[in-house]
């Protein structure tokens, strides 16, 4: 691997017993923005999960399948969080793992975030109730980045492929409430190099990126979300699967009576806790994804 795309570090997981492979990508613009405090992580008492705060270098965390079962399909996983944190276990490695068991390389993105303090759970959670329009300034700055965070994800993996023994052609890109956010973003602006193959925006964050109508090559894409989210995406879950509709592409809508905002990979003993399974089936109708036998 090219020494300026990336840089392999192996450290010992405490979480599921295995190493470590993270890989370093591009740190692309974002000299306006000031990281004072260095990249953190922690259990949020507020939002009762493990999260990652203060990322100022987007890096990915591997996930391989066995030889006997990698189906050469891969997936780009953006956690959610608000812009402010990653929650990185329900909603990023806890997901990598599940992939990699059915055969899929999984790829858990830390793209970067809004410079915080202490605890950027809890500052967001204050913003929330004191000052919501300052969210959604501090997004704005960010956003932009992390969306090409997203987009060097897919160059680094595809150009690399045969190192992670993937095809090509069967790069995906999922992403959970703001990483659905950068999921969209990454659908709006790709270029040939780094166009993902298929899209998942779960329970996306549609209020701080506007649907567009989509490029005349858009991937297939899967939409989740639960019609009781808390936040109101639904509605916007709606209007970006109508926008794919309206134009004559391939997408689906997995609309939950109940779920919640943020189910991610948590049990809840509701149908979506189940919704991963649904895009693993998905993935093989769409011909995205070949089982091993």
């Amino acid at each position: 691997m090219k020494k300026k795309i990336a840089l392999c570090m192996s450290l010992f997981c405490l979480s599921y017993g295995v190493t470590q492979e993270i890989i370093a990508l591009p740190t692309t613009n974002g000299e306006h923005i000031n990281w004072e405090n260095s990249k953190k992580e922690y259990f949020s008492e507020i939002w009762e999960t493990q999260v990652v705060t203060n990322v100022s270098k987007p890096t990915i965390r591997v996930f391989r399948p066995s030889n006997e079962t990698n189906t050469g399909t891969s997936v780009i996983v953006a956690p959610g969080g608000g812009l402010y944190a990653h929650s990185i276990n329900s909603e990023g490695n806890d997901v990598g793992k599940w992939l990699s068991e059915k055969g899929i390389t999984a790829f858990v993105l830390k793209y970067r975030l809004v410079p915080t303090g202490k605890d950027g759970v809890a500052e967001i959670s204050n913003l929330a109730s004191t000052n919501p329009k300052k969210i959604g300034e501090e997004v704005a700055k960010v956003l932009p980045l992390s969306i090409q965070d997203g987009l060097n994800a897919i160059s680094h993996v595809r150009k690399n492929a045969s190192d992670y023994s993937i095809d090509p052609a069967k790069i995906g890109f999922m992403g959970f409430s703001a990483g659905g956010a950068v999921t969209m973003g990454v659908g709006y602006n790709y270029s040939k190099e780094n166009r993902p193959d298929f899209l998942v925006p779960v329970y996306p964050w549609t209020d701080v990126i506007a649907v567009e109508k989509p490029s005349t090559d858009v991937p297939p894409t899967l939409i989740i979300c639960a019609t009781d989210d808390p936040l109101g995406l639904a509605k916007g879950s709606i209007a970006l699967y109508e926008s794919l509709r309206k134009v004559g592409k391939s997408a689906a809508l997995h609309m939950y009576a109940k779920g919640g905002h943020g189910f991610g990979m948590k049990k809840q003993e509701l149908p979506s806790d189940n919704w991963i399974q649904r895009f693993y089936e998905w993935s093989i109708a769409e011909g995205i994804t070949q089982p091993k036998k």
